[in-house]
């Protein structure tokens, strides 16, 4: 494990695919390879793309990654993909779509399974994006699985969210149901060509304008409450978030999506956010890491027959669900 920390501080792809896939599988000694190279995390720009399954995120990251590289930044993808429930594969389709970016040094892409987490990423994302932060790479994509409306924990993770429409794909309540003012830093209604994506545009562009003031707490609450204290000590404008038009696989509207990326990463430098956006977003995961390992600690603790016990009398009415926590606790 020590070697493959030193090797992929020095750039070592080998190494590094390596050391994922001991991360994704929670490998002995995985948690002392992480402690090293954290210090060498904190670099890196992470944006999320996420959006409904069919809207072209794959083929968006595609053409992002080749415009990003074009300004001679190396570029990192990880791409999560459901599990089948049955099988308990995973089919990496986002391979095939990012065909384009194969032989290119300054790209690593990488595949994850969800593995049956919600929220559209996998237990591991994190851990996996700062092991790629520690590589060095400069700008690390994570696209989500698709899930719709469940997929929100992109925001926890990424400093900039990608959320991808397409003419098609639901109408103005569905788009409020999916969480898009409260999530999206940056709209982007793909597949451009298509018949009624002008109107998708201005049914965006018209739920922005009229959930602005309302939308104000809760836009302020995804970068979280420390830096919303800073954009107002600073004068600073609330982020509204531009809808752009591209067309992916022709790169059509590529460069003014890289323009927008841009300008929201501006905007969280001179507003002084990305310090509390950081703050948040490891305080989220502590809890979350708190929460896992409380329940192992809890369930090594109680003998299965206990358990198994408290399943039958819920089932059989003579325990509410409630009340048979509360027992298990005073077991524990």
């Amino acid at each position: 494990m020590v070697d493959l920390v030193q090797a992929t501080l020095h750039g070592d792809r080998r190494a590094l695919a390596r050391l994922l896939t001991y991360v994704e599988n929670e490998r002995e000694g995985v948690e002392q390879s992480l402690a090293a190279l954290f210090p060498h995390t904190g670099h890196a720009w992470v944006i999320g793309v996420t959006g409904a399954p069919g809207t072209g995120k794959s083929s968006l990251v595609n053409a992002l990654a080749k415009a990003f590289r074009r300004r001679g930044q190396t570029v990192a993808i990880v791409a999560v993909d459901p599990t089948s429930p049955f099988s308990g594969g995973a089919i990496m389709g986002d391979r095939i779509r990012m065909r384009d970016l194969a032989g290119d040094k300054g790209v690593f892409i990488r595949s994850m399974a969800t593995r049956g987490s919600l929220g559209g990423l996998a237990r591991a994302t994190r851990d996996v994006i700062r092991v790629l932060d520690a590589a060095g790479f400069d700008v690390i994509f994570v696209e989500t699985v698709g899930a719709g409306q469940s997929e929100v924990d992109i925001v926890r993770t990424a400093q900039t969210t990608i959320v991808v429409e397409a003419p098609g794909f639901g109408d103005d309540v569905q788009a409020i149901k999916a969480g898009i003012l409260e999530i999206a830093d940056v709209l982007v209604v793909n597949k451009a060509d298509r018949p009624g994506a002008e109107n998708t545009v201005r049914a965006l562009k018209a739920m922005l304008e009229m959930g602005h003031p309302a939308a104000r707490e809760q836009l302020t609450r995804h970068h979280g409450q420390l830096v919303s204290v800073e954009l107002s000590s600073n004068g600073g404008e609330l982020w509204i978030p531009p809808v752009v038009k591209t067309v992916a696989p022709e790169d059509q509207g590529i460069d003014d999506l890289v323009a927008a990326l841009e300008s929201h990463r501006h905007h969280l430098i001179e507003a002084r956010a990305l310090t509390g956006l950081e703050r948040q977003h490891i305080e989220i995961e502590l809890y979350d890491r708190l929460e896992a390992a409380l329940m192992a600690r809890l369930l090594k603790a109680i003998p299965g027959d206990v358990l198994s016990d408290v399943i039958r009398r819920i089932q059989a009415r003579e325990l509410d669900p409630q009340s048979a926590v509360n027992t298990i606790l005073e077991q524990a």
